[in-house]
């Protein structure tokens, strides 16, 4: 600053100029000056940065203008100092935008290169690298390279700063990333900043923003980063709370439209954590039937996850009345459920009575109607085809059909087993039937087929 000012003329160079060359430590008193040392700083800088000296910025280089902005920093609540500071930030950012500046590195790197600004800004108060940021966004820096500033300026901060400090930084940081695109920024990052203001008193405002960040890519995460421990408070393991609230970010991001293939990531993600947490002994039913019930049926292509982590889950809390079984069951699909899946549940004591019943009634339906299928399938090429074929095979499934029927709702859940185990064997016949007729029908004469005429269009399709 000395230097600057003597470098003009008048009473500052007649004081200052002769004793630069004496002294390298040169202190001036002004006694009773107004406003103190702030108010010189200010004096000061309108002096040195006027109208015609500001024209000149653009010229200066890259370390005059680190240190200005050092300067300008102390004076960010001085409103005359605005000017000074958009000037300057005006420049620092149109050299990083347009890379006019070259690297003082030597190292060709590409990341070097493009990074090499990131330990030069470190320095910068919180507030003043907001106003870069967001300068920096505004004028279509990438987004990436901003991202990994603000990590490396939060890490690199926090070594020094106070709890106060640290909010501070981390709710600009929040702010700033909200700014940025979602693919600018990994979700490892983000569940980074959660562990951290998880540790900080920092406002609810500012959670919910990040944890919307979160949910807008929870399809990217993994079962490691949802498992957050719960405050000791809660009483159970993990946070729960935060996973339903993460997955209702991810549909609030969505707009009501969510990508299928999104979403089965997302229900994968939410069975690895549900069977994590189902051997919780303090998780209550309520957590549990939420976490079950918080995605829609159409999420899962499968529900033996789900089921296997249900399972888990009545194990641990047995004395749970029927009432609260059936609400957390309620989530269960038997139609997207395995034969092996079903034939567990449906002997399993831990669950309802009633579902083993619902199953039963199920799988006696689906039964049904495939036997059904499969006899207007025999009845069809019997009456045009296979006249000459023996139909002791059709008997044979007539007969398991009569005992299918003859089977009744049993009265108690312990006979389900067998009955399905029975109806196991009928599927397994049938389809052994169905593979069968399929190898005749690939053995018959084209010749044979074409006598058929049009009406071969309406022979039904056999199973593949």
């Amino acid at each position: 600053m000395q230097k600057t000012l003597a470098s003009f003329p008048g009473s500052f160079k007649k004081l200052f100029g002769y004793l630069m060359d004496e002294t390298k430590d040169l202190k001036v008193l002004f006694h009773d000056f107004e406003d103190g040392a702030e108010g010189f700083e200010l004096v000061a800088a309108r002096f040195c940065y006027n109208k015609k000296s500001l024209d000149c910025i653009s010229f200066w280089t890259w370390s005059e203008l680190l240190v200005a902005l050092k300067e300008c920093q102390d004076l960010l609540s001085a409103s005359d100092s605005s000017l000074i500071l958009e000037k300057i930030l005006d420049c620092v950012v149109t050299r990083l935008a347009s890379l006019v500046v070259a690297s003082p590195c030597t190292s060709s790197s590409e990341n070097t290169r493009i990074s090499w600004w990131f330990e030069d800004l470190l320095v910068l108060k919180i507030d003043l690298i907001d106003k870069v940021i967001r300068m920096s966004i505004s004028r279509n820096i990438d987004h990436a390279m901003i991202s990994k500033f603000l990590l490396c300026y939060q890490r690199s901060r926090f070594l020094t700063a106070t709890p106060t400090e640290k909010c501070k930084i981390m709710k600009v940081m929040i702010n700033l990333l909200s700014l940025l695109d979602r693919s600018s920024f990994s979700c490892k990052l983000l569940f980074g900043i959660l562990r951290v203001v998880s540790s900080l008193k920092i406002s609810s405002h500012h959670k919910s923003i990040l944890e919307n960040l979160i949910g807008s890519q929870l399809d990217r995460a993994t079962i490691d980063f949802l498992l957050v421990p719960s405050s000791r408070r809660k009483g159970y393991v993990y946070d729960v709370n935060l996973v339903l609230r993460l997955v209702k970010a991810f549909y609030i991001e969505g707009r009501c439209f969510v990508l299928a293939s999104r979403l089965r990531k997302v229900a994968s993600l939410v069975d690895s954590y549900l069977v994590e947490v189902a051997a919780d002994c303090h998780l209550s039913p309520s957590k549990f039937a939420a976490l079950v019930l918080v995605l829609p049926d159409d999420a899962r292509e499968s529900h033996d996850r789900l089921f296997q982590a249900i399972d888990i889950y009545l194990e641990v809390h047995g004395g749970l009345c029927e009432a609260k079984k059936m609400k957390i069951c309620s989530a269960l699909n038997y139609a997207k459920l395995s034969t092996d899946a079903l034939k567990h549940l449906a002997r399993n004591p831990k669950f309802p009575s009633r579902i083993a019943i619902q199953v039963f009634i199920n799988q006696q339906s689906k039964l049904e109607n495939l036997f059904e299928d499969k006899t207007h399938l025999v009845d069809t090429f019997s009456s045009s085809v296979f006249a000459e074929e023996s139909i002791d095979k059709k008997v044979s499934s007539d007969q398991v059909l009569v005992y299918a029927k003859r089977i009744n709702l049993p009265n108690k859940a312990e006979h389900l087993d067998v009955q399905l185990q029975a109806m196991q064997c009928t599927i397994t016949e049938l389809e052994k039937y169905c593979g069968i007729m399929q190898t005749q029908i690939g053995n018959i004469p084209r010749t044979r087929l074409s006598s058929l005429g049009n009406n071969a269009r309406f022979l039904p399709k056999l199973c593949s």
